[in-house]
């Protein structure tokens, strides 16, 4: 098998793929990015806590023009995974109003985004829908 790197710092893959925040130990605001200090109350003090892997889409758009070879179209979405935002795509699905839609309970799903020449594959993530 070969090595796996994932595409942002924020994700853990491994067994069981999830996404890590930072959080804020005053007032419990969550971050992906690095910060020097809370957005919400300023306090700099920062803990590591995982996110749930499951969530509903509160926002969503399909996006139908993209950079030079990205491929569209593709559904860009807001999640609510148990109370922490998360931006990511709708993958696994039609990219159409039919078969995305707000409220749609949806879970993380990885996904390969290619290998280098030393066989090194970075690892993105989506949402994919939950099968009903």
């Amino acid at each position: 098998m070969s090595q796996q790197v994932p595409l942002v710092e924020y994700l853990v893959l491994g067994d069981d793929p999830h996404l890590r925040a930072h959080e804020c130990t005053k007032c419990g605001a969550r971050y992906f990015d690095r910060r020097n200090a809370c957005a919400s109350c300023f306090a700099d003090e920062f803990r590591d806590v995982d996110i749930a892997t499951s969530g509903e889409v509160k926002a969503f758009t399909i996006v139908v023009f993209a950079a030079p070879g990205v491929p569209t179209p593709f559904v860009a979405a807001m999640v609510d995974c148990n109370g922490t935002s998360v931006r990511g795509n709708i993958i696994n699905v039609e990219p159409d109003a039919e078969h995305v839609s707000l409220g749609m309970k949806v879970r993380l799903a990885t996904t390969s985004l290619g290998e280098d020449t030393n066989g090194v594959e970075a690892v993105g993530f989506g949402f994919e829908p939950v099968p009903a």
